[in-house]
């Protein structure tokens, strides 16, 4: 389980194909202090730690990304370079600072519109139609990992307000329209859509 609150802006230094996707991630986290067959929410996705590492590049851990993820996911245009948010899995006794998110995305969300507001920025995304129903004003999102609260909710589209502090921790600083975005939907949402599905059938 993750919250949502981004420790560590990775860097994508490795993709491998071989059956599954092998990616490596530089870091700032020691690898003394990563186990092997850790999780990493690597932009939103919960990814297994396989390998662990330090060179004169850095700090690096590799993860194994199957077929499957890579279809419901951002992944797929993940390049060499690419700066993707970071967390490491909740332990007991952390303070949870965001909500709570599982590391399992649900589906991918575009950016449409980006703009200034004061010293925050609106971003504004238009979410797959089948996830839709799960966003409310107020409620939660996590968005490439981060946990981010709801505006408001038109349709399939939705607004967020992103202050600098959050842009300059994270890579959304560098989001752009069109930039597809992984999505995970509050957990409590769902199982409230499911029930309310339920005692309607």
């Amino acid at each position: 389980m993750f919250t949502g609150i981004i420790t560590d802006i990775g860097t994508i230094r490795g993709l491998t194909q071989k059956g599954d996707l092998t990616a490596r991630i530089g870091t700032s986290y020691a690898p003394g202090g990563i186990d092997m067959g850790a999780s990493i929410a690597c932009d939103g996705v919960c990814l297994t730690v396989v390998a662990k590492g330090s060179d004169d590049q850095g700090n690096w851990f590799d993860v194994d990304i199957s077929a499957e993820t890579v279809s419901k996911t951002n992944i797929g245009g993940w390049a060499l370079g690419h700066r993707i948010n970071l967390e490491r899995a909740l332990r007991l006794g952390d303070e949870l600072g965001g909500h709570i998110v599982s590391g399992h995305v649900d589906g991918v969300a575009e950016v449409v519109s980006v703009a200034d507001e004061g010293d925050s920025t609106r971003f504004r995304f238009r979410a797959p139609q089948a996830l839709a129903k799960f966003i409310a004003p107020k409620g939660s999102v996590a968005l490439n990992g981060t946990s981010l609260t709801v505006n408001e909710v038109e349709g399939c589209e939705f607004g967020v307000n992103i202050i600098p502090h959050t842009k300059q921790e994270t890579t959304w600083g560098a989001a752009r329209i069109g930039d597809r975005i992984n999505l995970e939907i509050d957990t409590l949402a769902r199982y409230v859509a499911r029930l309310a599905d339920w005692q309607a059938a």
